[in-house]
C-alpha cells in the first residue's frame, strides 16, 4: 500500500512539472511551413557560397549529432515534418549562430570555442532551433506586405551575409526589409529562450547553461559587439526568467562531454579563424568559390570566353533582377555586384581590375537631379581610374522603365590597349543613384555589345 502511494506521488509530481512549463504560442503567420523550407533552402545556398564553411568530418559529425539530439527533443506540436534540418560549422571567429526558416542552422567556430561546456553550445542551438519551430522569420515577414518568396529568401540572405548587397538592402525605408526579417523582436527572443530551455531539459542539458552563454556573449559585446547581439536583442531579465523556467523542468540524463572536448581540441588544431570584418576588409572568404564578397573570376590575361547565348535571371539582393549570360558569375562588393565571365575580373598590379563584364550598384546621390547626380558619379570614376576620360556624355535613355542617362568613357585596359566603359544611371525612389556599368576592351565591343544590351534591357527594379 505504501509503494502504491509513493508511485501516485511520483506520477503527480511529474505531471505538475510538465504542466508548469511556460506555454508558448507561435505568432500569426501567413506563410506555410513548406514556404519556410523553400525560403530557408534558397537563403542557405547563398550563405554556403559566401561563408567559409568548415569541411571536417569530425567537426561536422559532432554538430550533426548534437543537432539531431536537440531536434528529437523539440516539442512535437511545433516540429513540422516538412522541416529540413542541417547544421553547418563556419570558420569564423565571431561569436555567432543563426538558423534560417525551415531548418538550416549555421554555428560559428567562435561560438563553439567560447563555450565552456557542451550545454552552452546546445543552449544557443536550442534557442536558434526554437526560432525555426516558432517560425519567427516568416512571422516577421507576415508583418510586411507584397513580398514574394524569392524576394524574402534574397532579403534574408542579404541580412545574414551583410556587407555588399546587405548594405544596399538596408539603405532607406524601401531597403530595410532584409535586416528586419532577421532581427527578432524582444517578444520573439523571450519565446525562443523559453522553448529553447524546454528543448535543452528534454535533451539532458541544464537550461542555466543557456543563461551562462548569454552572459558570455554579453561580456564579449562590451568589447566590440558580437553579431549575435545585433539580431537577438536582450528582452531584459534574461538570466532570471531562464533560471525560473529551468526550476520547473525535469532535466533528462546528461550526455557525455567527450565529443565536445574532442571537437574543441580539433578546432584548436586548425589555423586561426578570421572575423567577418577582416574577411570583408580583405575581400575574400576563402574556402568557397563563386558569388563571394570581393572574389575574383580567374586570372587577368588568361582567355576570356565569349558570352554564352544561354541566359539566366538572377537577383541583386532585393533591389533588382537582371538577366545575364549563363557562363557569367556574380561577385559582390560594397554596394555593388559584378557579373563577369571567367578571367574577366581579378588581381592586376596589386589592385582588382574589371576587363569584361557588368557592374550594378547604388551610390548616394549628390542631388535629386539625375543629371547632377550622374555627373558627380562620372567625376568619381574618372578621378579613380588613371587615364580614363569621358568619350561621349549625357545621352538620354531608359533603365528599368525609368528616365536614365548613358555616359561613355574610355581608358587604358589592364590587357593593353583601350577599354570601353558605358555608365547607365537612374534615380531610385529613395533618392539614391542606381547605375549599371558595362566594360570590355575596345576591340571586343562587337563581341560583347549584344550581351551588354540584353543585360541592361533586362534590369527590373523592385523599389517602385
Amino acid at each position: 500500500m505504501k509503494l502504491l502511494s509513493r508511485l501516485v506521488i511520483v506520477i503527480t509530481l511529474t505531471a505538475t512539472t510538465v504542466a508548469a512549463q511556460t506555454k508558448v504560442t507561435p505568432p500569426k503567420n501567413k506563410y506555410t511551413p513548406e514556404q519556410d523550407v523553400q525560403i530557408g533552402r534558397e537563403a542557405a545556398a547563398e550563405v554556403r557560397q559566401q561563408y567559409p564553411i568548415i569541411n571536417d568530418d569530425q567537426i561536422n559529425g559532432y554538430l550533426d549529432r548534437l543537432g539531431a539530439r536537440l531536434v528529437e527533443a523539440a516539442p512535437r506540436e511545433l516540429n513540422n515534418p516538412v522541416f529540413q534540418y542541417s547544421f553547418s560549422p563556419v570558420n569564423l571567429k565571431d561569436i555567432n549562430a543563426f538558423a534560417l526558416p525551415g531548418g538550416p542552422m549555421f554555428v560559428n567556430r567562435g561560438m563553439m570555442e567560447a563555450a565552456q561546456t557542451e550545454g552552452e553550445v546546445a543552449g544557443v542551438m536550442s534557442h536558434e532551433l526554437a526560432h525555426v519551430l516558432l517560425r519567427h522569420g516568416t512571422a516577421n515577414a507576415t508583418k510586411a506586405q507584397g513580398f514574394q518568396i524569392g524576394a524574402l529568401a534574397g532579403a534574408i540572405a542579404g541580412a545574414v551575409i551583410g556587407g555588399g548587397w546587405g548594405q544596399v538592402i538596408q539603405q532607406g525605408s524601401q531597403f530595410g526589409l532584409g535586416t528586419w526579417l532577421m532581427k527578432y523582436s524582444r517578444e520573439y527572443e523571450k519565446q525562443a529562450d523559453l522553448v529553447g530551455a524546454q528543448i535543452m531539459a528534454r535533451a539532458g542539458y541544464d537550461p542555466r547553461d543557456l543563461a551562462n552563454m548569454f552572459e558570455t556573449i554579453q561580456r564579449q559585446g562590451r568589447n566590440g559587439g558580437p553579431e549575435w547581439l545585433s539580431s537577438h536583442p536582450n528582452p531584459g531579465n534574461r538570466t532570471q526568467y531562464i533560471t525560473q523556467e529551468a526550476s520547473q523542468l525535469a532535466i533528462g540524463p546528461r550526455p557525455s562531454q567527450q565529443r565536445f572536448l574532442q571537437t574543441k581540441t580539433r578546432l584548436s588544431q586548425m589555423g586561426p579563424a578570421r572575423t567577418m570584418a577582416e574577411i570583408e576588409r580583405n575581400g575574400t572568404v576563402g574556402g568557397n568559390t563563386g558569388g563571394r564578397p570581393g572574389g575574383s573570376a580567374g586570372r587577368i590575361g588568361d582567355n576570356v570566353p565569349a558570352p554564352s547565348r544561354q541566359y539566366r535571371t538572377v537577383q541583386g539582393g532585393q533591389l533588382f533582377t537582371v538577366t545575364i549570360p549563363s557562363n557569367w558569375q556574380a561577385l559582390s562588393a560594397n554596394n555593388s555586384i559584378k557579373y563577369v565571365p571567367a578571367n574577366g575580373y581579378g588581381d592586376f598590379n596589386g589592385q582588382r581590375a574589371l576587363t569584361h563584364g557588368v557592374e550594378a550598384g547604388v551610390a548616394r546621390a549628390s542631388s535629386g537631379n539625375l543629371d547632377q547626380a550622374t555627373q558627380t558619379l562620372i567625376d568619381g570614376f574618372v578621378r579613380g581610374n588613371n587615364g580614363m576620360r569621358v568619350a561621349g556624355g549625357g545621352a538620354s535613355s531608359q533603365l528599368a522603365g525609368c528616365r536614365a542617362i548613358v555616359t561613355s568613357l574610355q581608358g587604358p585596359s589592364a590587357l593593353g590597349g583601350v577599354e570601353r566603359v558605358d555608365v547607365h544611371t537612374t534615380l531610385l525612389s529613395n533618392g539614391d543613384l542606381f547605375y549599371v556599368v558595362t566594360v570590355a576592351p575596345e576591340q571586343e565591343v562587337g563581341v560583347y555589345g549584344e550581351a551588354f544590351d540584353r543585360v541592361v534591357r533586362s534590369v527590373k527594379l523592385n523599389d517602385r
